[in-house]
């Protein structure tokens, strides 16, 4: 007879908050609906960026989560930052090429040198320990991990090792030897060769290699690859369906999510500034609010600007639900794409809940890459060069006239973006294991 029991091993998990969570959050979620029964294997006690306890309301109660210790040297690396600077550390302050200190600059090296594939690395192990005989015991014939952290991906490698009949899916959310994160951790060429080596050995050994744009497919695939298919994220339409728009009284601009040294907004907010000394009338109209973590260096370039200080606000990471409330009374969603080697395969998860939302999308980043041909498609906007200012100054008083006239693009929600969708996607792919 046919296993529907699938078991999915993910760092992240609620109550851990951002878009990297939601991928298989929401796979687990349509998985039980339609007669699957997934198994969720998670750390204990993680050490999670952000935290976002209204997610927990998408895990199914028939759905058992493991919570397995995990011990990673983060905690005390942070700890010991907070100590020597008095700062806590971000990482968005982390993410990046610019100005770092003595001690961030160590505790990069160490993370890049030392903690290979990443400093989670000490969960392999006893997780695959315990992995073993709980497969065994609950009859589960096929296993996911999704990465980053790509340690995850080597657990799945042990176990498909001890058991060969274990149908393995390595899901990659980012690249790994190639991930532009990587070039901000001062790596050898040693701790470079061995990530290639371990990323070869999963994608040779998986049974199936999924991954999150086209550019990546084509990317893995040139790397070894044999199976590799694309399941891009998407928008829950259960999230949505309470959404309604309202006239906003100033031109309200927002930015959704982390913003960091490889993710530069000031581009965009350089075009603002400048159609602000120019247009007295958008001047007054406009406010820019970036939600989510901003790193110190953006922060101090709004801060030390006086015309950007006055019209830009910063607001702390929100719970999803909040986050989909603010949607609503939104006039343009502003997208800033990673400027990296792998710039054209850049589709933040956060897209497609931007598309969901029904409001115009200005993008910064490569104008030929996969974002901008889904924008594009779906009628939702543009994305342009950061180079670009008289593009980027146009769009903006194009969106600007359409705010006070009132009228909003004719996009189109693209369902083949619903995780619903997406999950009849992915069962079609598990099937196909047999």
């Amino acid at each position: 007879m046919f296993s529907r029991r699938v078991l999915i091993i993910s760092y992240y998990w609620p109550p851990s908050g951002g878009s990297g969570v939601q991928r298989w959050l929401k796979f687990v979620k349509y998985l039980s609906l339609k007669g699957w029964e997934p198994y969720v294997f998670t750390p204990e006690n993680p050490h999670f960026a952000t935290q976002d306890a209204s997610l927990l309301k998408d895990v199914p109660p028939q759905v058992e989560v493991i919570r397995f210790p995990i011990w990673e040297p983060y905690q005390t690396f942070n700890k010991l930052t907070s100590v020597l600077t008095g700062k806590k550390l971000q990482q968005v302050d982390v993410v990046g090429t610019g100005k770092k200190s003595l001690l961030q600059k160590f505790g990069m090296w160490v993370r890049g040198n030392f903690f290979i594939p990443d400093a989670r690395r000490f969960w392999i192990k006893p997780s695959v320990e315990f992995l073993t005989e709980f497969v065994q015991r609950n009859q589960i014939e096929k296993i996911i991990t999704t990465g980053p952290p790509h340690s995850v991906h080597l657990i799945g490698r042990n176990l498909k090792r001890k058991n060969p009949a274990l149908k393995w899916v390595a899901d990659f959310r980012d690249p790994w030897s190639e991930w532009d994160l990587l070039d901000t951790l001062q790596i050898s060429g040693w701790a470079r060769k061995r990530h290639k080596k371990m990323e070869n050995s999963v994608l040779s050994e998986a049974d199936l290699v999924l991954t999150v744009t086209p550019y990546y497919v084509r990317q893995f695939q040139l790397l070894g690859g044999k199976n590799v298919h694309l399941i891009t994220n998407g928008f829950d339409e259960d999230d949505f369906k309470s959404i309604r728009h309202e006239r906003t009284k100033k031109f309200t601009i927002r930015h959704i999510g982390g913003v960091d040294e490889l993710r530069d907004p000031r581009s965009a907010m350089l075009a603002i500034k400048r159609l602000c000394e120019r247009d007295e009338n958008f001047a007054q109209s406009i406010i820019v609010e970036f939600v989510g973590s901003v790193n110190a260096a953006f922060r101090n370039f709004v801060e030390q600007d006086r015309t950007l200080s006055t019209r830009i606000v910063f607001i702390p990471h929100l719970p999803h639900s909040e986050l989909l409330k603010l949607y609503g009374s939104t006039d343009v969603l502003l997208l800033v794409l990673a400027h990296a080697a792998l710039a054209k395969g850049n589709i933040p998860g956060k897209l497609f809940e931007y598309l969901a939302s029904g409001n115009p999308i200005m993008g910064v980043g490569a104008s030929d890459g996969d974002a901008a041909l889904i924008i594009k498609t779906a009628g939702a906007g543009n994305v342009y060069e950061a180079t670009d200012q008289a593009g980027l100054e146009d769009a903006f008083m194009r969106s600007f006239a359409d705010w006070k006239a009132n009228t909003k693009p004719n996009a189109q929600t693209l369902t083949n973006y619903s995780r619903r969708v997406l999950t009849d996607n992915l069962i079609t792919l598990l099937e196909k294991l047999n």
